[in-house]
């Protein structure tokens, strides 16, 4: 064989090694990148979906609890709730006039039953003062307030089995419970709304799972978002509120979101949480892992294969996802200039694919850059940070790289 010949086979068996195991792509320049993905969320605790997914496969309430947060028991908690109102931005408290409304002084603790207003008023918590507040009555035939009550501190209205919160763009969200003024920075009040415990899940297990989910499933439901309130409450004893009606929290949607049979969940677990070692647990949660569970920072969130997320009958969207970022959406995540390739550079070792993507190295035309999985997740907006760099599978061995080469 001539030299020549034996270097064109050594150079086509080199580059064939090369692309076996990093498995280059060379798309044009400055292309639009395909991200390919699993699950929706970060995956710690409970999945969702693998929750129904569970419940349609005859599991009970305590063995889907059990699965998802292994190494806990049950255990009992009551109480309040409070709950800050984001939506709610005007400069005070306002509501719709409803039978039984009374007005409590946060300082003295002395309770006042507000006077009988006209039909379609509203009735205000305004700042007064330094720290103080107001209550004022709105006619809605004549367009005018007129001053009511002042007052040295916070005060709240209460009474009411319902009240009716006025948004700032008209809209009337309800809530049970009392509706407080919290004093904060600058002349604006926050909205807080101040309920039992079982009344604010009322409002949240329909808005975090489907109300047409199996029983066990919805309970839970129930069962984390009452564990994850009450490990928050715990914790937050110099703060004005304990959570927050947002994805941030947990989404609380108040009375107007409650449904028959996540009210019947809720019952059927009344003043369930889970314990370790005593306390109660971050009962996290969210939409699909994806197949497998991520590790925490405590014992009892491990990783682990799931089969409940994608069992069949689940009806679950975000097992598998694709989308699609611009060149310039890539280049600013990372900040190296023009990309030149991008490396999924280390994954978790459990789950289709290898798992999780841990690290992602970049190099672009001014360095190198490596990022976590979920700070890309972040940066580009992807449901999880289990995800790959198209036309790369989600199936390859674990421990190999991935690289898309620009």
């Amino acid at each position: 064989m001539s030299k020549r010949v034996v270097a064109v086979v050594v150079l086509a068996s080199t580059l064939i090694s090369a692309t076996a195991q990093a498995r280059e792509i060379e798309p044009p320049a400055a292309a639009d990148t395909t991200i390919s993905g699993r699950g929706f969320g970060h995956g710690r605790g409970m999945s969702q979906y693998g929750a129904q997914g569970a419940a349609i496969a005859g599991k009970s309430v305590r063995q889907i609890l059990d699965f998802y947060y292994p190494g806990t028991t049950t255990g009992k908690a009551a109480g309040s709730i409070r709950v800050r109102i984001t939506a709610d931005t005007t400069d005070g408290v306002r509501v719709g006039v409803v039978n039984h409304l009374k007005v409590r002084d946060l300082e003295s603790g002395k309770v006042y039953t507000l006077p009988k207003a006209a039909t379609r008023a509203q009735w205000s918590i305004d700042p007064y003062g330094d720290h103080g507040t107001k209550v004022s009555s709105f006619n809605a035939t004549t367009r005018k307030w007129t001053l009511w009550k002042t007052f040295a501190g916070m005060t709240q209205f209460e009474g009411a089995p319902v009240t009716g919160l006025i948004l700032p763009s008209g809209a009337v969200r309800r809530y049970r419970g009392a509706l407080r003024a919290v004093d904060v920075s600058g002349a604006h009040l926050d909205t807080v709304n101040v309920l039992s415990l079982e009344y604010y899940l009322r409002g949240v297990v329909p808005e975090e799972a489907l109300s047409s989910w199996r029983p066990a499933a919805l309970q839970a439901q129930a069962v984390a978002a009452r564990t994850y309130s009450v490990y928050h409450r715990n914790r937050a004893t110099r703060r004005a509120y304990d959570l927050c009606d947002t994805v941030s929290c947990q989404v609380y949607g108040g009375y107007d979101s409650e449904k028959a049979s996540t009210n019947t969940a809720i019952a059927a677990t009344a003043g369930q949480v889970r314990l370790y070692q005593g306390k109660p647990i971050i009962a996290e949660f969210s939409s699909s892992n994806g197949g497998a569970t991520a590790s925490g920072p405590v014992p009892y969130q491990v990783m682990k294969l799931d089969g409940w997320d994608a069992y069949p009958g689940n009806g679950n969207p975000n097992v598998t996802w694709t989308v699609t970022r611009t060149a310039a959406e890539v280049q600013s995540a990372f900040d190296v200039g023009s990309i030149r390739s991008l490396r999924v550079v280390n994954r978790s070792g459990v789950g289709p694919g290898g798992g999780r993507t841990m690290t992602v190295e970049a190099v672009g035309s001014k360095g190198r850059r490596a990022l976590t999985g979920d700070q890309v997740r972040g940066r580009l907006r992807l449901r999880s940070a289990w995800f790959t760099f198209a036309p790369n599978r989600l199936d390859i061995p674990i421990g190999s790289d991935q690289t898309t080469r620009r």
